[in-house]
């Protein structure tokens, strides 16, 4: 308790401090019912501008964070697992003390979604949006035989980006998007990514290719959106968001023809509808 409050303390406009010292940076517009946005791998919560910037519109209040070793936050060079990226969630919504949350993450912080709710219950949530989710499982394994080659993700690891990772993003910007974006928002995403720190992407790459999360999602009961592209080359479909959307007991997947894995930027207005509708469609109704 003393840790907590002395953390607590330490807070200031716009970061909070988790129980291991870490300073999570987070940006907070409008009022509401709140909705609470996770960054991907690499991105931070700039990334969520323009979702945010409409449903703070419409009267929602919108709160991101840039995970630790990313964006503003700070890099502490340990606590990359998901056990510790799920309890820096828990130390936001538990130190914004919100209720009823929505829960909207993209690729590797959909995980963080599941092993929140899995490890911190869903008392405070009251549904998520999972987008290109690299869940259940990305590696080939005995039980997975169509994943994705571990020597294949570990050679990314050591030839791509220990080695020349803005050279990697130059050359992947293009299937994170599509062609019909423009060249500035493509620049303007790589620019989020270089400003991670090295160490936290190896590790979250690390962790996100090895977690299998089929057990916890059968556990998550909150009504779920999945969200993803028929031409996701990072989280293919059928290994990803068709898996998982079946494996959760109240989840609907809702497929976007010809669109990547960075949707929510080249799908945006499509994607913007569809949150708004599904933030209103799955509303309690009120007793009378």
């Amino acid at each position: 308790m003393t840790m907590r409050l002395s953390a607590a303390r330490r807070d200031e406009p716009g970061y909070i401090h988790t129980d291991d010292g870490t300073k999570l940076f987070y940006r907070d517009w409008g009022r509401g019912e709140p909705v609470v946005f996770l960054a991907s791998w690499s991105l931070n919560s700039d990334s969520w501008g323009y979702q945010m910037l409409a449903l703070a519109e419409r009267g929602y209040r919108c709160v991101a964070y840039d995970r630790r070793g990313h964006g503003r936050s700070s890099d502490p060079g340990r606590g990359y697992e998901f056990d510790r990226l799920a309890d820096d969630l828990a130390c936001l919504l538990d130190r914004l003390d919100l209720h009823g949350v929505t829960l909207v993450g993209h690729s590797m912080s959909c995980g963080e979604i599941v092993r929140y709710l899995t490890r911190h219950g869903s008392g405070r949530v009251a549904r998520t949006v999972l987008v290109g989710t690299a869940t259940p499982a990305l590696a080939r394994s005995a039980d997975t035989p169509d994943g994705i080659d571990p020597d294949g993700l570990e050679q990314f690891r050591t030839g791509c980006l220990m080695r020349d990772f803005p050279k990697w993003l130059a050359d992947n910007i293009d299937p994170f998007l599509t062609p019909d974006c423009s060249s500035v928002m493509k620049d303007w995403v790589r620019s989020m990514a270089l400003q991670a720190s090295m160490k936290a992407l190896l590790d979250c790459h690390r962790a996100t290719t090895s977690t299998d999360f089929r057990a916890e999602l059968a556990e998550v009961t909150v009504p779920t959106l999945v969200v993803h592209g028929d031409l996701d080359v990072s989280s293919p479909l059928d290994l990803t968001g068709r898996r998982t959307a079946a494996l959760m007991p109240n989840a609907t997947l809702a497929l976007y023809e010809g669109a990547p894995h960075g949707l929510f930027l080249s799908h945006m207005e499509r994607f913007n509808r569809d949150l708004l509708g599904f933030l209103e469609s799955s509303r309690p109704v009120p007793v009378s």
